[in-house]
């Protein structure tokens, strides 16, 4: 997700900058703050407070929907080979790899040339992330990210602070299918935590982006009604959420038999997997588009669906994407289903080569036929986060989204997973990593303590395994509680 941005004057002119390290300098100034800033730049177009970069990316992103198979290939050989060249010169760990598979940047004259290089995974990264930086990665520009990873594993490595004007560039030109445009108000229900405002509400307002942003942790019936009455007071908007989060609204305004608000235009679903009933009775309720989106902290591959179809679309200019059959061969028959792989052109710091993300898809086609974008089509993606819940002490349902960490709250952890048999309580089951502490075991406490905002006691159960699934994944969230 884009970073926050602010703007000052330097001799008269604007000058943008991005926040303190890509995110969060601006979201954490007090709300007077802000409030007073955003009043003062609340003229100047917001694609002029996102910046040249952003602006750059999205004219590309626009473009590359309109090229033809031809350039979309020339455009990606290219975008490859920087990646291998920018890999092989300056990580030990690629040098090496392609040494040993007698392999050099340079012999790329195809795309299919690329299936001479082994794959990677999340294994690869967790053995051989030092050898796979490109730079010192204590510097300037660097950013350390972590996310759930598959089976409940947590990952972390190291990215480059641009990334968030180009992941946003991608972001904007897919909302524009659904009727989404810049500055237009969006609600917010992620995975952010709001406190509530001087009436109450949990609610705050990014005056530069026009964010709404609702608790997603506070979905009770009251808070609800509060969130849609809000809501409603907005002008044109677009909602963008966990397809939990929205199936909670749409189930509620069911339940008490009230209309949703008239000025929603869209809903922006990503995250998590789409289920077709929660697409169905959202867009039946909201009486506009259910749109969704794929992507993960890697930022290897990413897409969105058509504006005429609910196919997605992967973007060529995000990265290369590669869709594998058991043995790692290419996936290109109509309705067989693959492991998603993909070569990123996004992290400078970490290349992601080949790198096999542990989420699946079907097969479409390499062009849309209802669009006529010469872009690979898949559908049905599965593997990715799933919609695990738990309940709080009043009730409301908190999505196991909505806790994944992107800090070192799990950096010597190999896998985590809640159980729950009563209401407001669980248990956080934690298979611990070389390493652990007593500091680790308070970090973890005190992260998602702040999180859950004493509506759900948990305590943290040492454990030696956690079973997996056929699919070798965890279960999140071993809830014994019935849950819609």
């Amino acid at each position: 997700m884009v970073g926050a941005w602010w703007a000052g004057r330097v001799d008269g002119k604007v000058a943008v900058q991005k926040a303190f390290s890509a995110k969060n300098l601006w979201e954490r100034s007090p709300r007077i703050v802000r409030r007073v800033a955003g009043g003062a730049l609340g003229i100047v177009p917001l694609s002029v407070l996102l910046g040249g970069s952003f602006r750059r990316h999205r004219r590309r992103v626009r473009e590359s929907q309109r090229w033809t198979a031809d350039q979309l290939r020339d455009f990606q050989l290219d975008a490859v080979r920087r990646v291998l060249r920018l890999a092989y010169e300056n990580t030990a760990y690629y040098r090496r790899t392609f040494d040993a598979a007698g392999f050099h940047p340079d012999s790329l004259r195809r795309l299919d040339d690329l299936q001479k290089i082994p794959t990677t995974d999340k294994g690869t990264l967790r053995g051989h992330l030092r050898e796979m930086c490109t730079r010192p990665v204590t510097g300037a520009g660097v950013d350390y990210v972590t996310t759930g990873g598959t089976g409940g594993e947590p990952l972390g490595f190291y990215i480059g602070r641009d990334r968030s004007a180009i992941e946003y560039a991608h972001l904007v030109t897919a909302w524009e299918r659904a009727g989404y445009r810049l500055g237009m108000p969006m609600a917010v229900f992620r995975g952010r935590v709001v406190q509530p405002d001087a009436a109450g509400l949990r609610h705050e307002y990014d005056p530069l982006l026009r964010h709404h942003y609702y608790s997603n942790f506070h979905m009770t019936d009251e808070n609800m009604r509060r969130y849609i009455e809000h809501v409603s007071t907005v002008g044109p908007c677009v909602l963008h959420v966990y397809p939990s989060s929205i199936a909670a609204l749409t189930r509620f305004l069911m339940r008490i038999g009230r209309p949703a608000p008239g000025n929603v235009r869209a809903i922006l679903a990503e995250s998590e997997i789409v289920y077709p009933e929660q697409r169905r009775l959202a867009e039946k309720v909201f009486g506009c588009r259910f749109f969704s989106g794929y992507g993960h902290t890697e930022k290897v591959v990413a897409s969105a669906e058509c504006e005429h179809s609910t196919d997605q679309h992967v973007f060529p200019t995000y990265g290369y994407f590669e869709l594998l059959d058991p043995e790692g061969r290419p996936i290109t028959t109509p309705g067989r289903t693959g492991e998603i792989a993909g070569t990123g052109f996004i992290n400078s710091v970490v290349p992601f080569i080949r790198y096999r993300t542990g989420d699946y898809a079907t097969y479409v086609a390499d062009r849309c036929g209802a669009c006529g974008r010469a872009h690979v089509c898949i559908r049905d993606i599965a593997g990715h986060r799933t919609q695990e819940v738990l309940v709080a002490v009043d009730g409301a349902r908190i999505s196991w989204t909505a806790l994944n960490m992107h800090d070192n709250t799990f950096d010597r952890v190999r896998q985590v997973q809640f159980y729950q048999d009563t209401p407001g309580r669980a248990v956080l089951r934690v298979v611990a990593a070389e390493g652990f502490s007593e500091a680790d075991r308070r970090r973890i406490q005190e992260s998602l303590g702040r999180k859950f905002d004493n509506r759900l006691e948990f305590k943290l159960e040492m454990v030696d395994a956690i079973p997996l699934t056929g699919r070798g994944k965890v279960v999140y969230v071993d809830q014994r509680l019935p849950v819609e």
